[in-house]
């Protein structure tokens, strides 16, 4: 059974191959920002994990802005490489209007991964939940620490 796995894993990464966060960053968007560093990025990939497990996490534009209207709380996570930029260029301002906590990691299929999706996504909300508060208020404070673009 592991060497299924190990076999499928090498199919996949012959038919994408992974970039480095560094070769990530040059198809970022200009109105990424801000931008998770590398170590706020894997924290963030491993609390969406935690949150997917345990169904915490919003997926998608139009849940996320759904979500937010609603007034619900979470750190909003979008992809930094999403094109065209106005499918979710709106998504920001409602954060900021509510308060929330947001930030720009630089894959959407890393961010689709991470969720337990094949496909890519370009907007994830993580919702606070007791089996990984630790993980949460680590990246919630971590996020919050980031500075707002002007």
């Amino acid at each position: 059974m592991a060497r299924e796995k190990q076999q499928e894993a090498a199919a996949e990464a012959e038919g994408t191959p992974e970039r480095s966060y560094r070769e990530q960053l040059d198809f970022l968007n200009p109105i990424a920002q801000p931008l998770a560093s590398r170590k706020l990025t894997r924290k963030l990939y491993k609390c969406i994990r935690k949150a997917a497990k345990h169904k915490q996490i919003r997926r998608g534009v139009k849940e996320v802005q759904k979500f937010i209207n609603k007034g619900e709380k979470g750190i909003t996570v979008l992809a930094g490489d999403t094109l065209p930029i106005d499918v979710y260029c709106h998504i920001p301002i409602m954060c900021e209007d509510r308060s929330l906590p947001y930030a720009y990691v630089p894959s959407k299929s890393d961010l689709g991964a991470a969720a337990g999706s094949k496909r890519p996504t370009c907007v994830i909300m993580i919702k606070p939940h007791e089996e990984y508060q630790e993980t949460y208020d680590e990246c919630l404070e971590e996020v919050g620490a980031l500075p707002l673009p002007l």
